[in-house]
């Protein structure tokens, strides 16, 4: 059972993620995989602050198995995502589902470890989270990497080039799993930007990911040029994204 729960995800790395593989191989808590043809929908619940329907494949046999199977099995709060082509071609094909606000996001991942790894990082203890909690309230709002989520592993962070003082940068080794592992809540102090600390505790967490779990993804924002340079400097290469909301209900966020 464990392998046949590999071979419904095969290597696409956003499935992999959404089907949260523990160790031996099996599916995460509450997780489900359909199939119709080419096509492949990983149900998802609690993943990265939302219910989430990953999907992959051709879009005509994506179109069949996520309206006739897979919105029948799921509750409303869930959301298809995938590359944004294939999520344009799924909501023109589905009443009851619209496109997300905003332009779309990206998702980025690599299976080498970085060619540098700044020194200055470490994996940070219970009292350097409980500070790290404390750069999310003006820094970065509204991530869902948050410390104390369900689902957040660890957080690397930055204290600068001697080691000392304020802690000035963090990202997250979140929702991660077997043949996935996940980079979340980059976020740097404010007065401290522009000294490339939050590339630096990005290519900590990938490379860590990388070694551990065989690649390492994220989403961004398709807006955020700044971050996006930044994750390419670490090796990451990133496709156009889109998900989908219920129409009943509000499309929300972009991602």
């Amino acid at each position: 059972m464990a392998e046949a729960d590999r071979l419904h995800v095969g290597g696409v790395g956003h499935l992999l993620w959404a089907a949260r593989l523990r160790a031996d191989g099996r599916l995460g808590p509450g997780v489900r995989v359909f199939r119709h043809g080419s096509a492949t929908a990983v149900v998802s619940p609690g993943l990265s602050g939302r219910d989430r329907i990953a999907v992959h494949g051709e879009a005509d046999d994506v179109l069949v198995l996520v309206r006739d199977e897979v919105l029948a099995e799921t509750g409303p709060g869930y959301r298809p995502f995938g590359d944004a082509e294939l999520i344009a071609a799924l909501v023109r094909g589905t009443p009851e589902l619209v496109a997300a606000d905003g332009p779309g996001f990206l998702w980025m991942e690599t299976m080498e470890r970085p060619s540098d790894v700044p020194p200055g990082v470490v994996w940070l203890d219970v009292e350097g989270e409980r500070e790290a909690a404390g750069l999310f309230g003006d820094g970065f709002p509204d991530s869902y990497a948050r410390p104390g989520r369900p689902g957040v592993r660890r957080w690397a962070g930055c204290y600068g080039l001697d080691g000392g003082g304020a802690l000035l940068a963090v990202a997250a080794d979140a929702w991660s799993g077997a043949g996935c592992g996940f980079l979340a809540g980059v976020v740097t102090r404010p007065e401290a930007r522009g000294r490339g600390l939050g590339a630096a505790v990005s290519r900590f967490v990938v490379d860590a990911l990388v070694r551990e779990h065989g690649r390492a993804a994220l989403m961004v924002d398709s807006d955020n040029t700044a971050a996006i340079g930044a994750y390419r400097r670490a090796g990451m290469s990133g496709r156009m994204f889109a998900a989908a909301a219920r129409a009943w209900g509000s499309a929300g966020p972009r991602r």
